[in-house]
């Protein structure tokens, strides 16, 4: 399949963006960039605008060999729309089996989907990780319309022979990450006490390097193919120990009030942020040893290296 053309929708987006450069740089195979706007890809590789929201006519996927679908509508901590599930139903799945149906039609090889750990659950219990084979228990919208996407794609998979890949991260940090990532790691360069010193859950991440490896094996692998699986830096870290470790990647000393978490429970009830805190406590770990077994696959990146990638660009960029 060297050489063939590898359609990649989010291109302009984080994940997207860091998958073109991977391919460039390989040079085996030929990504096409699918964007909602110009961005600053154009010139580097063929692109085609595309929509997920748009209902007018998708662009043609003629010699499109593989699709890797990166494209969503994505989670917020905040959604203020009035109906959430369908908006999330509007974006990531009628869009996008829409687009499935078009690949299909045109020959289109392969199908990646970019899902979400969301379709498993928002929790663990600690030792028990998720499983790729587990019973799918999504508990908000984003994670319902990621679920319903895939049941639409493996029955569409079957229908007409388009191979479907799909993998399902848990929260993704690297160099350029914004939302509550880049927040903690303002809060550390700027030495803000925080009372997350007492925290001893196990959680698992996925370096955005480590992500993209895997999504190019997934490319082309043979072994891929109808395969659901999950992914991370095969370590799993508590809150405590991530803020200590990225504190130390920034130069920086981590001030951490040991609070139990029963106390900071107790007071986000009493402020409506319950959610919040349930992730900063909650354990969240996945199981791996499918991913690694099928596809003879391990994170070439580890933890700590990761960080010191997520730190240099970060303090890079403030120095702006």
């Amino acid at each position: 399949m060297n050489g063939a053309q590898v359609l990649i929708t989010g291109a302009s987006g984080w994940v997207g963006e860091a998958l073109v450069f991977r391919l460039l740089r390989d040079r085996l195979f030929v990504p096409v960039a699918a964007v909602r706007r110009s961005s600053r890809l154009s010139g580097l590789c063929p692109s085609i605008r595309f929509d997920l929201d748009s209902e007018s006519e998708l662009p043609s996927l003629e010699n499109i060999k593989v699709v890797v679908h990166a494209a969503a509508r994505v989670h917020v901590m905040h959604d203020t729309c009035a109906d959430p599930l369908s908006a999330f139903r509007k974006t990531n799945v009628e869009g996008t089996v829409r687009l499935a149906k078009k690949a299909a039609e045109a020959g289109v090889t392969r199908f990646v989907f970019i899902s979400s750990i969301k379709v498993n659950g928002e929790e663990t219990v600690q030792g028990s990780p998720f499983c790729a084979e587990d019973s799918p228990q999504p508990t908000d919208s984003y994670g319902v319309s990621k679920w319903e996407a895939e049941s639409a794609w493996t029955g569409l998979g079957r229908e007409t022979g388009m191979e479907i890949v799909i993998i399902r991260p848990p929260l993704v940090f690297g160099p350029g990450v914004k939302a509550n990532f880049l927040s903690m790691m303002n809060w550390l360069h700027k030495g803000i006490p925080l009372p997350l010193g007492a925290i001893h859950n196990r959680r698992s991440f996925v370096a955005l390097e480590n992500l993209v490896d895997l999504i190019v094996t997934c490319i082309e692998h043979p072994a891929a193919r109808g395969n659901t699986f999950l992914v991370s830096d095969g370590e799993d870290l508590s809150t405590t120990q991530l803020l200590q470790r990225m504190a130390e990647a920034l130069g920086k000393r981590a001030y951490l009030i040991p609070i139990p978490c029963v106390l900071l429970n107790s007071a986000a009830a009493m402020l409506g942020k319950r959610a919040m805190v349930q992730r900063l406590c909650g354990s969240l770990q996945v199981d791996m040893a499918k991913t690694c077994a099928i596809l003879g696959w391990l994170p070439p990146v580890s933890v700590g290296r990761a960080l010191e990638k997520t730190a240099r660009h970060y303090l890079d960029n403030k120095a702006r």
